[in-house]
């Protein structure tokens, strides 16, 4: 029998907690160090876990062999820097950085030093998302909502990078094509950031995707709908549930997907310690992460280039 893996968390805030809760409860990990710089809430999540906490990045990395980083983005590249250069399997939280360059770098280093770099696209372990993945063949049209009331954190990224981009990277990984064109509108509200924004992208191989992200709404929603030749598929990641409507002898019929419900994080944990033990490609890699960043800044910089026309145009009337 194999020995377990020492586990450990970089930051535990409102996600990193979650982190350490499934790593604390996983077969085969040892969850062993966390590392906060608010003492704190570092020492009521040590206690909850008898897990230690340290102070210092040098000292955490001794105690892991695999770690989550779950900071504000800001600090990826120089945690994921660091972990990944002293032999670290890593978790980085989306976006993985700021700038596709550091995303490329640390892409590099990990494949440097044979380690997995896996970035936190949840999504991508949701169960409707697989029932979607069986049944799809060539989508031409999706739609996507991802509406939030005001999370009073990550503040120092617009929705885009907040929200949207679980989005971006999902529509990537199913059209599978590259974009030809994007036209796209945000609107800051409570934050220096857009707070609401509507993306339309066009890919190269005729597939249109609209997205629309919001941290200003009075209810939570998350769904998406991909329409294809013979087929379009309603699904609602929040509820775990999913339909799907055929043409069928002419009469449109309407027939439920059967989905096995489970939490996400937690597949996307066991996931992650899976691939780190065996050394297997992850199911959202650096690079893939990079690309969806690389969207996501290009569809932010278009929202404040319209945010600012309008304001000069409303400045004249």
């Amino acid at each position: 029998m194999s020995s377990p893996i020492r586990a450990g968390v970089v930051g535990v805030g409102s996600i990193g907690k979650n982190h350490a809760r499934i790593y604390s409860g996983l077969p085969g990990v040892e969850f062993s160090a966390i590392l906060d710089t608010n003492s704190e809430t570092a020492t009521v999540v040590s206690q909850q876990y008898g897990v230690k906490a340290v102070t210092d990045l040098s000292e955490f990395a001794g105690l892991v062999d695999v770690a989550t980083v779950a900071t504000p983005t800001p600090s990826h590249y120089e945690m994921g820097k660091f972990l990944l250069s002293r032999g670290k399997h890593l978790l980085i939280e989306k976006p993985i950085t700021e700038t596709p360059e550091q995303a490329r770098e640390l892409v590099s280093l990990a494949r440097e030093h044979s380690l997995i770099l896996q970035v936190g696209h949840v999504e991508r372990f949701n169960p409707v998302l697989s029932a979607l993945e069986q049944r799809l063949t060539k989508p031409r049209f999706i739609e996507s909502h991802r509406l939030s009331p005001y999370p009073f954190r990550s503040m120092d990224i617009g929705v885009v990078l907040d929200l949207m981009i679980h989005d971006l990277e999902i529509i990537l990984h199913l059209v599978r094509s590259p974009v030809k064109s994007i036209d796209a509108v945000g609107v800051p509200v409570l934050s220096k950031g857009e707070d609401i924004a509507n993306a339309r992208i066009r890919f190269e191989n005729g597939c249109v995707a609209n997205v629309t992200a919001s941290r200003i709404s009075p209810e939570k929603m998350r769904k998406i709908r991909v329409f294809q030749e013979d087929a379009y598929l309603s699904l609602d990641y929040q509820n775990q549930t999913a339909e799907m409507f055929r043409l069928v002898n002419g009469m449109i019929t309407r027939e439920a997907v059967e989905v096995d419900k489970d939490e996400p994080l937690k597949r996307e944990l066991q996931s992650f310690v899976e691939c780190s033990r065996r050394g297997v490609q992850p199911v959202v890699s650096g690079s893939e992460a990079a690309a969806a960043l690389e969207l996501a800044i290009e569809i932010t910089e278009i929202t404040k280039s319209a945010t600012g026309e309008l304001i000069k145009e409303l400045g004249r009337t």
